[in-house]
């Protein structure tokens, strides 16, 4: 069908005089096109400069419009780089003027309007870093090979607009500039980093710089962290970007993010690895909130609060704008989207049609947004039409009302009417979204209701008294399940612990009666991830947590080895032992992060109670470890073997993820092989029972894995062997181990084995600190290992706690030299130091400063890897969390922390730098 055909509509010539004049460039117009080109050229300075500019071209390209933009796009790759600014404005000014009478006169659907926009911008982008990257090439600036539309491992994404196919009438583009780093050399990566910049800032200015016009205005800012990384970064930078710190506004972001240059393959692979960041596994309302605070943000800013006025109103970013349109949908796929694919559609209106063909709105409701949509769009382009200009506000004055209602074809009244109308439409149907008039009442039963539908077909609840009584605590415990980290996550946790209950009346019962009950079931849940995790797979946990042992008193290592001895006495399979150990250690490590999530100890006493257990398990476990060993290759030769203590088990303060630093010793007292069915040298024997320990300890089996151990304290590191003789250890301390080995050894405590043994092992250590307490290179050792460790694992933000001078690792190496020079036999950090003020080699003020700096220090981290599996990024956790880190670290607020944590760290590096010196 002919333009004329299709044509049904034109503007109301605002200016008669420019539109005569126009028009009157032009010969033997059929009425229809003359109406359209007079009420465009009337209504629209930009318009009528590009009609008189390209007069010859768009007469001819109005009888086949779509063929006329093809071959405009089809010429661009074709075009050498010295004439592409050139033809690009050229293509841009038909590409505007085609488009724009099109628009106006109803030949072509909003959609067709901006996809065409689209369709250019991509165009443009490929042609320019393809041309771009071919000339580094040239240059010898990148390698040489490969598909030049892959643009050499080059990628840019097209965001927002852009990458949705909707590309306004003045839009400018936003980008995200990439390489493939894996296609290179990596002794070339700065090199090649260096040529893509370039590529990034040229195509930058070929389609932005204002040469005879413009091609597109370029914002490359979404890009991550945009204010200090390059304009163009690997992928895989990206990708530890957004997986560390990425936001829900980027989040958001990617909904509409499509390749749209370069290397296609690459590009949709890295769109790939972000799906998990994007698009979250479970339920995400906490993306309402966060785009709710984002809309706020924006009003804020752009001073746009307060009632309806129409004169400078701003139909994107105002009061039912097309920003609100783009926001209810986005969230609503950000929420859903994880579980639910067909709703991650980049367009506006395939995003709406989606949630609504999935219940997640009324088919009424989306469609009328998108047909308010659609009007605020059409709003928008006549806007921009007028002058080419970036803008969505509404006029200040009535003159600019009566242009704008021409443009569009109608009365001023009826321009006002329709307008205020639109908006307060748009504005009802998404501000209870964002912001329900009563949250307590409206939000709470919404949230999570794919997951809570389903709970009253569970065993638990189906019976009426049962039901009852849950519907009296579910808001608390929902309420609750909120403020964690990740909600959606937490509240799976709770739906699998409550799906596997086989009754409920008497469990819900005692809930309501005891609120701490109640509220610990929710905080484990909302909380701490890994422990709600651990009770979804163990819900018979709770039976201890009901039966009161579960808050008794902590018993103590003896006690604790003792049970788990009754305990395997009760299995003869090896395996059915290793499960068996498995069971019973979660159970008290369950424990010892509940008691800490509810306030009953200290971040202190879960280091030592973590201890307890780690040091339970291993003892528990060696002697059926020996005892299996033994079946094949005979009993241990000699007095057999001591398992010793190292690191932060040696000084008894683990915390929830801590590994085990672990040594092996053995006395074989001169046997040269084992005796039994396989027998094994000696040296060998010790070495494979070493490794059996270390399978028992780390193996992952149904019941999951103990502890990862760590045995790179033993003497010579990696390069000795996993288990040494008890005279050879004794050898290499005395004549050939270095001052890190003899630090270390501050630390060793034997915790398994043979009871003489164990002693003589102690006994030594003792005599051995004393023997080196007065070595000459000790000070110089420790201020070189100081200097090598702030080089190699600098400190990752002001809440990293181990990690950095003056922060826990640097004071306990310091305590640790302490103990050293002193000859302590003392573990831990306070005592050490207090060894260390005795025999006068620190101030008592200095060693106070720094157990109390260690003692923060390790309350933060202590916390973090319970809450968060050790996430520096306080940003990232929950309220939940962050009140506990603040309760057991004694502040009022996370900056108070955050001022207490560097006023510490810088302190106690001060004391270190200066007690190291000027000892």
């Amino acid at each position: 069908m002919s333009f004329t055909a299709r044509l049904s509509r034109s503007p109301t010539p605002y200016d008669a005089d420019r539109a005569g004049d126009v028009l009157a460039e032009f010969l033997d117009l059929t009425p229809p096109i003359a109406d359209l080109i007079a009420g465009t050229a009337g209504c629209s300075p930009y318009l009528a400069d590009l009609l008189r500019r390209e007069a010859a071209w768009i007469v001819p390209a109005l009888d086949d419009p779509e063929t006329a933009i093809a071959d405009l796009l089809a010429e661009i790759p074709q075009t050498a780089l010295t004439d592409l600014p050139g033809y690009l404005r050229c293509c841009k000014r038909r590409v505007a003027l085609l488009t724009g009478l099109a628009d106006l006169g109803g030949v072509w659907p909003l959609e067709t309007v901006t996809q065409y926009l689209t369709d250019f911008a991509d165009a443009a982008v490929q042609a320019a870093i393809s041309q771009l990257v071919a000339a580094e090439v040239a240059r010898g600036k990148l390698p040489a090979g490969g598909d030049p539309s892959d643009a050499g491992g080059m990628v840019v994404l097209a965001m927002g607009k852009m990458g949705a196919g909707e590309l306004n009438y003045s839009s400018d583009i936003d980008l995200i500039c990439l390489f493939d780093e894996s296609r290179f050399d990596p002794d070339d990566y700065h090199d090649v980093r260096a040529a893509f910049i370039r590529v990034t800032r040229k195509m930058t200015a070929i389609l932005s710089d204002q040469r005879d016009g413009y091609v597109f205005r370029t914002d490359l800012r979404l890009r991550p962290d945009a204010s200090v990384t390059p304009v163009c970064l690997s992928m895989e930078a990206a990708e530890r970007y957004y997986e560390s710190v990425g936001r829900t506004w980027e989040r958001a972001a990617f909904i509409k993010a499509r390749v749209c240059a370069g290397d296609k393959a690459a590009g949709t692979r890295f769109l790939d690895t972000l799906k998990p960041f994007v698009w979250r596994k479970h339920l995400d309302f906490a993306a309402i909130q966060d785009a709710h605070d984002m809309r706020l943000k924006i009003r804020n800013h752009k001073g746009l609060h307060g009632p309806l006025v129409l004169q400078g109103h701003n139909i994107k970013l105002g009061r039912g704008g097309i920003r609100e349109i783009e926001f209810f949908t986005q969230t609503r796929q950000l929420i859903a989207g994880g579980r639910d694919k067909s709703l991650r559609a980049r367009g506006t209106h395939a995003g709406l049609q989606a949630l609504a063909a999935a219940d997640w709105i009324p088919q009424q409701t989306a469609e009328s947004l998108y047909d308010h949509y659609r009007y605020h769009r059409e709003v928008e382009h006549r806007l921009q039409m007028i002058n080419d200009a970036q803008t969505q506000t509404l006029p200040s004055d009535d003159a600019g009302f009566a242009r704008l209602a021409a443009f569009m074809g109608c009365d001023t009244a009826q321009l006002r009417t329709t307008l205020a109308d639109r908006i307060e439409d748009v504005h009802t149907l998404t501000e209870g979204f964002f912001a329900p008039d009563d949250p307590s009442a409206d939000d709470a039963p919404t949230w999570g209701q794919d997951v809570t539908n389903r709970w009253h077909s569970y065993p638990a609840l189906r019976s009426a008294r049962a039901t009852e009584i849950f519907a009296r605590i579910t808001p608390e415990i929902m309420a609750r399940l909120k403020e964690a980290a990740k909600p959606d996550e937490a509240l799976t946790q709770f739906d699998r612990f409550l799906a596997g209950l086989p009754a409920g009346v008497q469990l819900f019962s005692l809930f309501e009666a005891n609120p701490q009950l109640t509220q610990l079931i929710v905080d484990i849940c909302a909380t701490a991830p890994a422990l709600a995790q651990h009770l979804s797979r163990n819900a018979g946990v709770l039976d201890a947590v009901i039966g009161g042992a579960f808050f008794a008193d902590w018993p103590g290592t003896a006690a604790l080895q003792a049970e788990l001895a009754a305990l395997l006495q009760g299995y003869d399979d090896y395996e059915a032992q290793l499960l068996a150990t498995r069971r019973w250690a979660k159970e008290w490590h369950f424990r010892v992060g509940v008691h800490f999530l509810r306030g009953l100890i200290t971040a202190a006493q879960t280091g030592v109670q973590y201890a307890d257990l780690a040091e339970a398990v291993v003892a528990g476990l060696w002697p059926h470890v020996v005892a299996e060993f033994a079946r094949k290759h005979g009993p241990m030769p000699g007095r057999g073997a001591t398992v010793v203590a190292m690191g932060s088990l040696g000084a008894r303060r683990l915390n929830a993820m801590s590994d085990l630093d672990l040594i092996m010793i053995y006395d074989a007292q001169g046997q040269e092989a084992s005796e039994g069915r396989r027998p094994l040298a000696t040296r060998m024997y010790f070495a494979r029972l070493t490794q059996a320990l270390v399978t028992a300890l780390t193996a992952p089996m149904a019941e999951g894995r103990l502890y990862e151990v760590d045995m790179r304290l033993r003497p010579s590191g990696r390069q000795g062997p996993v288990a040494t003789s008890w005279t050879a250890f004794q050898d290499y301390q005395r004549n050939e181990a270095w001052t890190w080995e003899h630090l270390a050894l501050t630390r060793a405590r034997p915790i398994a084995g043979d009871q003489a043994l164990q002693a003589e092992v102690e006994a030594f250590r003792q005599a051995l600190m004393r023997e080196k307490s007065g070595g000459a290179t000790v000070l110089s050792d420790v201020t070189d290992m100081r200097q090598r460790i702030a080089a190699a694992k600098p400190a990752q933000d002001d809440f990293d706690a181990k990690i950095g001078p003056g922060r826990l690792q640097d004071i306990e190496l310091f305590a640790q030299t302490v103990a050293l020079r002193s000859g302590s036999p003392q573990g831990d950090v306070a005592a050490q130091l207090a060894d260390g003020v005795a025999n006068g080699l620190i101030d008592a003020a200095d060693a106070q400063a720094l157990t109390d700096a260690a003692a923060l220090f390790w309350q933060l981290q202590a916390s973090l890897r319970l809450l968060a599996d050790g996430a520096a990024d306080i940003g990232l956790l929950g309220e939940g969390a962050m009140r506990l880190i603040l309760r057991e670290t004694g502040c009022d607020t996370i900056q108070t922390l955050q001022d207490r944590l560097v006023t510490s760290r810088q302190q106690a590096d001060m004391l270190i730098s200066t007690d190291l010196g000027a000892s």
